[in-house]
């Protein structure tokens, strides 16, 4: 994905705060050994790609107005308390040659023929929605595909029992090696899990 950027000369909190008024965005670009670079940003541009999974799991393109180009990776925003204004955004420089550590999101597919779903009416869990991965930047997908065909009420998923994409490694925390990605169960399981959640709030 690309997107469009300008050197910013000026900074401090007075002029972040004109950058705004003007419908621009602060930045700053860092790593590869090289000087931070400050940047300002469309508001709107940046505001509308931040809607897209892609923009915030894939190697961005950010133009200059010299038609200079850096590859870089989305890594923090920051938004306003209560406004759909976006106040600053951080962005890390790729290097080709190095291994990038980011999240990508899970897609999962055919969980509404699965017999969990189709043939017991069941809830399947999305425990978890993005994995921690290490990869050349070549090699970085934009999602991975967890496949919920065939599980079934009281089966589980767990990370090994996913096909990962060539070349992608998975960033383990602590001793969590093998996470639950997946749960399936009934629909009376999961009423009980409610009720137990709420007793457990109003103690």
């Amino acid at each position: 994905m690309k997107f469009n950027a300008v050197i910013r000369n000026v900074h401090g909190t007075s002029a972040s705060r004109r950058l705004r008024h003007a419908g621009l965005i602060p930045g700053i670009v860092y790593g590869s050994n090289h000087k931070p670079l400050n940047i300002e940003l469309d508001h709107n541009e940046i505001y509308h790609l931040l809607r897209k999974e892609e923009f915030h799991s894939s190697i961005l393109e950010m133009f200059f107005d010299d038609n200079k180009s850096e590859s870089v990776l989305l890594r923090a925003v920051q938004w306003h308390p209560y406004k759909q204004q976006v106040l600053h955004v951080d962005f890390q420089r790729v290097n080709a040659n190095k291994n990038i550590n980011t999240k990508v999101p899970l897609h999962f597919i055919n969980e509404d023929i699965s017999p969990a779903v189709k043939l017991h009416s069941g809830i399947i869990n999305h425990v978890v929605t993005e994995l921690d991965i290490s990869c050349l930047p070549s090699l970085l997908p934009k999602f991975i595909e967890v496949d919920l065909s065939n599980i079934d009420i009281g089966e589980v998923v767990h990370l090994s029992k996913i096909k990962l994409p060539e070349g992608i490694v998975y960033n383990a925390h602590s001793s969590d090696i093998d996470p639950l990605i997946v749960s399936a169960v009934s629909i009376e399981e999961k009423d009980n899990e409610a009720e137990i959640d709420n007793k457990n709030e109003t103690i």
